[in-house]
């Protein structure tokens, strides 16, 4: 048995080795006489005829993913269609392989192209005439998708061909679109290259390196054995993942649109949203914003919360106060007479208020008077003369200049591949030094207002805001992670916790700037601004900059929202935009309304804490056997097999008790018993459905217009009463 066993390996060996020497003696030959073994064929004049052929072996670009994973970017295979008219034309077997019936081809042609028969036509007689060998059909005959391409080749027309070809691709066309910024084919570079925003900061790491082969062909147009090698091999790009939460991000551009739209004057509008102890960015939103595919309607390539300087108004406010109360310079005790604000700049610099009407005067908005009040009225009500008062008579604008620099203004925000302008500030006269201290003479960016205020928001903790959360490889080895990071203490704790009582205040006093940003299922905390716009004739009396900061849960803030847009009306405008994006990020926190009116740590003593699984694209026996362990309850929306969408998105924590969505991808939806959601379970019901639920009261559903049940779709109209 032993001896039959070495026998067989002996011959097996034998035979290997007879084909490695067969191989060799054709390579040898080939490269000693110039002639192919096989063939005969005279390999130097094929090589010196050109028939050396390189073949580049195209590296993929990589693509941009949201946190959950879903892509924003993609590489997209594509093919053009050629026709070719020559009628010397011929397949490999001797066969005609040009356009034959002209008629027939643009007939068949033109529905699969969007194109009118008699252009095609034309275009097909006009080449043939010309003499062409072959013709293409503009734009629409370009980009071709897989689908549209196999539809045409099964009419099986002679002389209709395609090239393959990649084009860059956005599946969600509006989404973050100044932020994501687009590439496309660069003819010089001869490959993808990213134009703007992120695409082109991180192209080096999306581009890929192409590869190259070579081989000789044979007269059949084969690569001849043993001339075929790869020089190279391709390496596709690497992946870019993202801080940016979906929901969040379509919510917040969409509530911007509505703000600049139907506001009246409205110019355009920016914001975002961050987690307030990490600086990862959720939303990132400019508007006007553009469809990434078609790029026809650019409005310019400003990305607005990085690259747009402007005067912030009365937010700055909430900087103000902090530096007096951090340099133990605030008038706790003390009150000011908020009228009209005269005032004078002596020798030494030093501002003194007078009783002069023919000095200067600063005035509170509208030239509203609120008569002797406390600083921290002055604050709730949103006095400049507060702000005067603090900065000429109790801190001095030199001090207040120095905390400036420290919460990161006037200088670049350290966010990795976003670019942003350092802003500028005039501060040489008295008024400028004054107006400073209210948001004006000074220029910022909306990332350096959220670097700040996080300070505010987190201990007087500072981070640095982070949009890029990833870079890995396509198989997911991660080449480089960026974590959270601490940027400055600005202020102590004791401040943050000062200021952040300021701003509930705002928010709940009945004279409260922020009274109409009052949410119903949730605490927050906050500070409104109006600031003029500066134009080439001074301020622009028509057109105001209105903004708000807020922060949620009111008593431990885990999300902020920065939300800014111009326009000519500052006064009558809805604040219902803003506060929809404020909802969908505590969503995106998953604080939901019960938990975010108790004390967090109360709220949460008990449950039991995992992650969401990736679930979307599965079926829907797999997500259920994968819920089972969590504790959850499982809402199952339509009746299909597969799950075509999941609330909570995977990776995100979800709790015992807690309501998760699974969106089936059957057809037929009925409503659901909703006796006892929150307004967060609706919520992510009507984003996985779109269909509307009109909410009446506070607290949880108690009944609803339509039975559990019956049949709905998207132009159903829910109410619910909760209590």
């Amino acid at each position: 048995m032993k001896r039959s066993n070495r026998t067989l390996v002996m011959m097996m060996m034998m035979a290997m080795g007879c084909i490695t020497l067969f191989i060799l003696s054709n390579v040898l030959y080939t490269m000693t006489s110039a002639r192919h073994f096989r063939t005969g064929m005279n390999v130097k004049e094929y090589k010196d005829g050109d028939i050396v052929k390189t073949e580049v072996l195209k590296a993929k670009r990589g693509s941009i993913l949201d946190r959950s994973g879903e892509i924003l970017a993609k590489d997209e295979d594509t093919y053009t269609i050629i026709a070719v008219l020559s009628r010397t034309r011929k397949d490999i077997g001797n066969r005609p392989a040009y356009v034959q019936d002209i008629d027939k081809t643009a007939r068949l042609l033109a529905p699969k192209l969007g194109l009118e028969e008699a252009f095609l036509r034309k275009k097909l007689q006009d080449a043939r005439d010309s003499n062409m060998y072959q013709t293409e059909f503009g734009e629409k005959g370009k980009y071709l998708s897989n689908n549209v391409k196999e539809s045409i080749a099964a009419l099986k027309l002679p002389g209709i061909e395609f090239q393959s070809s990649v084009k860059r691709t956005y599946p969600n066309s509006v989404f973050a679109s100044h932020l994501l910024g687009f590439a496309q084919y660069d003819e010089a570079k001869k490959k993808i290259t990213g134009q703007i925003g992120l695409e082109a900061a991180l192209d080096e790491e999306l581009s890929g390196t192409n590869g190259s082969k070579e081989y000789q062909k044979d007269a059949d147009g084969n690569p001849l054995p043993g001339t075929e090698y790869t020089k190279a091999y391709a390496k596709d790009g690497d992946n870019v993942v993202l801080t940016l939460d979906r929901n969040v991000q379509q919510t917040l551009q969409s509530s911007l649109d509505k703000s600049v739209k139907k506001t009246s004057g409205g110019v355009r509008g920016w914001g975002i949203v961050m987690e307030v102890k990490t600086g990862k960015i959720l939303g990132w939103a400019s508007s006007p914003s553009f469809n990434l595919n078609s790029r026809d309607d650019i409005k310019d390539y400003v990305d607005l919360p990085s690259d747009f300087l402007y005067e912030p108004g009365s937010v700055m406010k909430g900087i103000t106060y902090a530096a007096a109360v951090d340099s133990g310079h605030y008038p706790y005790n003390k009150t000011f007479d908020s009228d009209v604000y005269h005032f004078v700049e002596d020798s030494k610099g030093n501002i003194h208020r007078t009783n002069n009407a023919n000095d200067q005067a600063i005035y509170d908005a509208e030239r509203y008077k609120h008569g002797t009040i406390s600083f921290d009225k002055g604050f709730v009500l949103s006095s400049n003369i507060g702000i005067c008062e603090l900065l000429a008579s109790y801190m001095e604008p030199s001090i207040y200049k120095e905390y400036l620099e420290k919460f990161g203004f006037l200088k670049s925000v350290d966010t990795p591949y976003l670019s942003n302008k350092p802003g500028e500030m005039q501060f040489t006269y008295a008024l400028e030094k004054l107006s400073t201290g209210f948001g004006q003479a000074i220029n910022v960016n909306a990332l350096q207002m959220a670097q700040a205020f996080s300070a505010i928001f987190n201990d007087g903790t500072m981070m640095r805001p982070y949009v890029v959360d990833r870079i890995e490889r396509s198989n997911g080895t991660v080449v480089k992670q960026y974590e959270p990071k601490v940027v400055g203490k600005p202020i102590s704790e004791k401040t943050s916790t000062y200021i952040q009582k300021l701003m509930k205040r705002v928010v709940d006093d009945k004279d409260g700037t922020a009274r109409m940003y009052r949410m119903e299922d949730v605490d927050i905390i906050a500070k409104t601004g109006t600031g003029q716009v500066y134009g080439k004739q001074g301020y622009d009396r028509s057109l105001y900059t209105n903004s708000i900061m807020m922060a949620a849960p009111a008593k431990n803030p885990k999300v902020m929202v920065y939300y800014a847009f111009q326009a000519s009306d500052y006064l009558n405008y809805d604040r219902e935009p803003a506060k929809e994006v404020m909802r969908s990020a505590l969503v995106a926190a998953n604080i939901t309304a019960d938990k975010a009116s108790l004390n967090e740590e109360k709220a949460y003593k008990g449950f039991r804490e995992t992650q969401m699984p990736v679930l979307r694209n599965h079926s829907l026996s797999y997500a259920l056997d994968k819920l089972k362990d969590t504790h959850t309850e499982q809402i199952i929306i339509g009746d299909g097999s597969e799950v075509m969408e999941q609330f909570p998105q995977p990776k995100e924590t979800i709790i015992s008790n807690q309501r998760v969505f699974l969106l089936s991808n059957g057809g037929r939806l009925t409503m659901p018993d909703m006796t006892g959601w929150t307004k967060k379970d609706i919520t992510a019901f009507w984003k996985l459905t779109h269909i509307a639920v009109e909410m009446d009261g506070t607290g949880m559903v108690a009944s609803q217009n339509i039975k559990a049940g019956k049949a709905i779709n998207k132009d159903t109209v829910i109410q619910v009463i909760m209590k």
